[in-house]
């Protein structure tokens, strides 16, 4: 089990092996941390999910799963990409959130990566609650089967920093 660590601040700025994004299905950019991560990336990023696109993904990264590619001028190594649900308060929201923590953590694997950080996934435009997101994405990495040794979750706010301790100071 990986070691987890809350941070407030800044994703695009995290030295991690692996960053990951909370992507849109057509991995072309966006607003919130997905636009943060292509902005301060740079074209490197947007080249390779172009190629993504017009080979192995032509309609797009599916909700739950995760796929890398260089993450160009950020200080990470990659960008592990996952496309979060839009929060319908339905029962397979859960479990579509988990799935992008766990497919995130199995590419990270796949890459060699020690070291993750991860935002608050579907928080943003796609409408999850935070306190139920923190508790989701806490309880998937603590039993995913991985090698990744420390997951960083990097809050944009102080609200999200205290959903996501409370979760990890949850039994679980």
């Amino acid at each position: 089990m990986p070691s987890v660590t809350l941070v407030q601040g800044d994703i695009t700025a995290q030295e991690v092996d692996a960053v990951v994004n909370a992507a849109n299905r057509s991995l072309l950019g966006g607003g919130g941390v997905d636009g943060a991560i292509h902005r301060r990336g740079g074209d490197a990023i947007i080249e390779a999910c172009r190629r993504l696109r017009a080979t192995t993904l032509p309609d797009g990264l599916p909700v739950g799963d995760a796929v890398a590619t260089t993450a160009g001028a950020l200080p990470a190594r990659w960008v592990i990409h996952t496309v979060g649900p839009i929060y319908s308060g339905r029962e397979d929201d859960a479990a579509l959130l988990a799935a992008c923590h766990t497919s995130s953590l199995r590419v990270a694997d796949e890459l060699d990566a020690t070291t993750v950080a991860f935002p608050a996934i579907s928080t943003g435009a796609f409408g999850y609650p935070i306190e139920e997101a923190a508790s989701v994405a806490v309880e998937a990495v603590r039993a995913a089967s991985t090698s990744v040794d420390e997951v960083r979750f990097v809050l944009f706010d102080a609200r999200s920093l205290a959903a996501f301790e409370a979760a990890v100071a949850a039994p679980g």
